[in-house]
């Protein structure tokens, strides 16, 4: 028989967690009443953000993502629980969460700072990205020409198919596939990424998390877009300004503590893994 994982039983005092989950699938609410009766010796749940010292939030990358941003604008720490197949973002299983509840939701559980960006479009209100903001060519999907400039220093122009640029966290992501560097998520850095490039001289660079980057759209298609997280769209055209830089807010991350962040690059990415 195998053996029985060891349990971690909490302190007296309770705290205020708030779960967030779309119920409606069957598969999250399976998930969700699970959480409840295993964490129920150790949190008290409420349902306000603004109330809750820890959010338990369960679903794929998507779902961390978009529950990353409320959390970083309230500051209350995340923990992720996957629901999805890859689940890169998420630290936990229900299994796994039960088990170190004792640790997780302790006074002072051991978490990661993630760096945020803050996106601007000329002079509109600045949006939050927890992964990337990505400037993609559309349709009719000729080549762009984007004008740089880093910390008020003119950079050459870029051609390209567009251009990402990815905090730390979002390194793994759109900013892989298209063959940018993998960063340490708490690293204090951002990372710029051009898109097919016209030239080969035109390669991925690693900036300091402090720097300001201007970008201006000097040549644009039809349907050139603005993209956040994979979610938020704004149309772009030419002349049109683009503002990317450290946000004030960052999200914390509650961390497992049996397993960090280079078993998932190994485990989930297949980081190093011979082909074959």
């Amino acid at each position: 028989m195998g053996q029985t994982p060891s349990v971690q039983y909490c302190a007296v005092s309770h705290t205020p967690v708030i779960l967030l989950a779309d119920r409606s699938q069957s598969r999250i609410d399976e998930i969700a009443s699970i959480l409840e009766s295993g964490l129920s010796d150790c949190v008290d749940w409420v349902d306000e953000l603004n109330a809750a010292s820890i959010a338990v939030a369960i679903g794929g990358d998507g779902t961390l993502i978009r529950h990353g941003r409320q959390c970083a604008q309230a500051n209350v720490p995340l923990v992720g629980v996957n629901s999805g197949r890859l689940g890169f973002l998420a630290k936990f299983n229900a299994a796994t969460l039960i088990e170190h509840r004792a640790v997780v939701f302790a006074t002072s559980p051991n978490m990661i700072q993630s760096l945020l960006i803050e996106v601007q479009i000329n002079d509109e209100t600045p949006q939050i990205a927890m992964n990337e903001t990505v400037i993609t060519a559309g349709h009719p999907f000729r080549i762009l020409e984007l004008g740089i400039a880093i910390n008020g220093n003119t950079a050459p122009h870029i051609r390209a198919d567009g251009i990402i640029l990815s905090t730390p966290l979002g390194s793994t992501a759109h900013n892989a596939s298209a063959g940018g560097p993998i960063v340490d998520p708490e690293a204090n850095s951002i990372v710029l990424t051009p898109l097919a490039a016209h030239s080969l001289a035109v390669r991925p660079i690693v900036l300091h998390g402090n720097v300001d980057v201007a970008i201006e759209i000097l040549q644009a298609n039809e349907s050139t877009m603005l993209m956040i997280d994979g979610a938020v769209q704004c149309p772009l055209q030419k002349g049109t300004q683009v503002r990317v830089r450290r946000s004030s807010q960052a999200l914390s991350i509650v961390l497992n503590p049996t397993y960090t962040y280079w078993n998932a690059l190994v485990d989930k990415l297949h980081w190093a893994a011979l082909p074959g």
